[in-house]
């Protein structure tokens, strides 16, 4: 049980932390075109991030595949930034994005899975068994994507229907400063 809880916590912080800004960033604009009301959407969709990522993640600690960590570190911003910019492009067609939205999670979760693959690597090297930790890890991560979508919800709430913002000036609002932000990561981590 305490590896479990091990493993948990390091999941939590692997999507909670500062040190987790690419996560939450594209957490944040994978969610932006949804709504309160969504919110059992948004559940599958923070779910099918958390398959891929997890799908890597099981992938690297068998050591069935290496990708360098360089490209990875490149590839993690890009994929903030074609999100963020996908739905400034289709802000005005939320049904094509929100099905589009469920595709880049799965994908693009295996690539941010790949960007904490080696560190999992190298602590489940002394394990026997893997199952535990992994789940552990996935358990922690898929909790702390809730509150991080949970926080944003709530927010989007705010802006929605207190001071009566429509869904597409709030999908700019995140969106922008999103894409902006990672385009400037992506060409700082340029390999």
């Amino acid at each position: 049980m305490q590896d479990f809880l091990f493993y948990l916590q390091l999941g939590w912080e692997h999507i909670i932390s500062k040190d987790a800004l690419d996560h939450q960033l594209f957490i944040l604009a994978l969610i932006a075109i949804f709504s309160f009301r969504d919110w059992k959407k948004v559940l599958i969709l923070v779910t099918a991030f958390t398959i891929g990522h997890s799908l890597t993640l099981v992938l690297s600690a068998l050591d069935v595949f290496r990708f360098p960590s360089d490209w990875v570190e490149f590839l993690i911003p890009c994929t903030i930034v074609f999100t963020a910019l996908d739905n400034i492009i289709f802000s005005k067609n939320e049904k094509k994005l929100i099905q589009l939205n469920y595709y880049l999670a799965l994908l693009f979760g295996l690539i941010h899975g790949m960007g904490f693959a080696n560190s999992v690597r190298m602590m489940l090297a002394s394990e026997q068994d893997i199952t535990l930790p992994l789940f552990g890890f996935n358990v922690g991560l898929e909790l702390g994507q809730i509150v991080v979508v949970a926080i944003a919800l709530f927010i989007h709430y705010i802006f929605s229907e207190i001071l009566k913002l429509s869904n597409k000036i709030w999908i700019y609002i995140i969106s922008v400063p999103i894409f902006i932000f990672a385009l400037k990561m992506a060409l700082e981590r340029v390999p």
